[in-house]
């Protein structure tokens, strides 16, 4: 097979990676526009509202160790599938909710089956594509979805609402969902490996995970002092700090701490949490601008963020050929750099900044930056392990930018709320209040992206990676189908 013919083979089953991680990311936001429609329909309290998006946000960060792990242990494809079905009928059911209750269980289920798809889709990769060439491109698209998914959400959830109804949010994964599990027939039946889920692992693990994420969401929701919160991240540290040293004993981890023996592999995860805190963190916070200083509509603000969409693609295009001669290292930094002036930019806006001018190139640097960052840390995580910890180690990268995109509205969010609230800033009038607090966020959030530049130059790899580096060892596997 002539290697153009090999390429030709290997778009059906990149487009089934690609799909998979778009759907699972847009659900975190196309449901947010139609959140109004739902309060209206069900009569929903602004006390139980947040957790029609909270269910779907605390079950995926939560479940992602585990899904990634299962996937290394019983079948990366088969839990895929699974995780894709699970999916499908819990948007069903979301979308045929008769009661909040049962809308924020059928969240709460999407949550799960995203769990059980995202860290195996990342995982799949490695076994499906052997040539570099098309292995980089599926790195690329995989990374652009992550963040594109919040722009198409916004835009597709704004657009159903209008024209349909609130349910076709949930009805819309249906069709594409039932298009990646045919497809996912043509991703390569990667072997299982021996070993198990250590049920006391996965207790604290688990635990560990939900009362973190848990945290986050209600710092982001009801300020830094909130005791609930405080007492849930104290829960937090303690479950981890067990976890850590039931896995350094387990003859069977769920997560094999040798994993952080690579410098490289860390700093990848430690940089994807700072730098999914300062784009997300800053898409956030410029989102509340337009719609409550601007006055933009949910549909207009979602076309607003268009050259987003346009610098991730640019991203994700450019960072495999920079990849291929420059260092890791330097392709992270370059990508969190822009995203850093990018964030600066923005802090400086004022009650009538003018988008074209000002907003529009702003966001396409801010995803410039992202799209090269995102695609060299992935390398950076995923490249160079075992093929029996591909699963967990995918795992790990999804949950270091699942936790950062929750740090990022939980900080950029909390800190806009405290200087918007001062007294000297409220006696400007509350477009000039909020300004200023949206400004000071904004100005954090280039400040973590600069730190996360300086953890990627110090941390990461100095040599770009070799065909050596990409390809899953051999003979790691005790091949079984799935």
């Amino acid at each position: 097979m002539t290697t153009t013919t090999r390429q030709r083979a290997g778009m059906i089953p990149l487009l089934v990676i690609a799909t998979a991680q778009l759907m699972l990311v847009l659900d975190d936001s196309i449901v947010n526009i139609a959140l109004p429609s739902i309060q209206r329909e069900f009569g929903v309290t602004a006390e139980h509202l947040p957790w029609v998006v909270n269910a779907y946000i605390l079950a995926f960060g939560a479940l992602l160790l585990l899904g990634g792990r299962i996937g290394d242990l019983w079948g990366r494809r088969r839990t895929l599938q699974l995780g894709i079905a699970v999916f499908v009928i819990a948007s069903l059911a979301g979308g045929l909710g008769q009661n909040v209750t049962m809308l924020i269980v059928a969240r709460a289920v999407q949550g799960v089956g995203a769990a059980l798809t995202a860290p195996n889709a990342l995982a799949l990769i490695a076994t499906t594509f052997p040539d570099r060439k098309l292995r980089d491109l599926a790195l690329s698209l995989y990374g652009a979805m992550s963040a594109l998914g919040i722009v198409v959400g916004l835009l597709l959830g704004g657009v159903l609402t209008d024209l349909l109804d609130w349910r076709w949010v949930f009805f819309i994964n249906i069709p594409f969902g039932l298009l990646v599990l045919l497809g996912s027939r043509t991703l390569l039946a990667a072997g299982r490996h021996s070993g198990r889920v250590g049920a006391v692992g996965a207790v604290l693990g688990t635990g560990g995970m939900v009362a973190l994420v848990y945290a986050i969401t209600r710092f982001g929701e009801d300020g830094f002092t909130d005791p609930v919160a405080l007492v849930l991240l104290a829960a937090a540290a303690v479950l981890l700090v067990a976890f850590v040293l039931t896995q350094a004993r387990s003859g069977s981890p769920l997560v094999p701490l040798s994993l952080f023996r690579d410098r490289n592999r860390s700093g990848a995860y430690l940089t994807m949490l700072l730098l999914a805190i300062g784009p997300m963190g800053t898409f956030y916070v410029v989102t509340l601008y337009l719609q409550q200083v601007q006055q933009f509509s949910p549909l207009r603000t979602g076309a607003a963020w268009l050259p987003f969409a346009a610098g991730l693609v640019l991203g994700a295009g450019a960072a495999p050929k920079l990849l291929l001669k420059t260092a890791p290292r330097s392709v992270a930094a370059l990508g969190a750099l822009l995203s850093a002036l990018a964030a600066f930019w923005f802090s400086t806006i004022t009650v009538d900044t003018d988008y074209w001018l000002h907003l529009a190139p702003a966001m396409f640097v801010l995803a410039l930056g992202f799209g090269l960052g995102v695609l060299a840390l992935t390398q950076a995580a995923v490249y160079r392990v075992d093929a029996d910890k591909a699963g967990i180690a995918s795992a790990l990268l999804n949950s270091a930018q699942q936790i950062g995109v929750a740090l990022g509205l939980a900080v950029l969010a909390g800190v806009a709320a405290t200087v918007t609230a001062r007294p000297e800033k409220a006696a400007l009038g509350t477009g000039e209040a909020l300004v200023a607090g949206y400004g000071t966020a904004l100005t954090v959030a280039a400040g973590v992206l600069l730190a996360a530049g300086l953890l990627a130059l110090t941390t990461l790899s100095a040599r770009p990676a070799t065909e050596q580096d990409t390809s899953e060892p051999a003979g790691t596997s005790t091949a079984q189908g799935n």
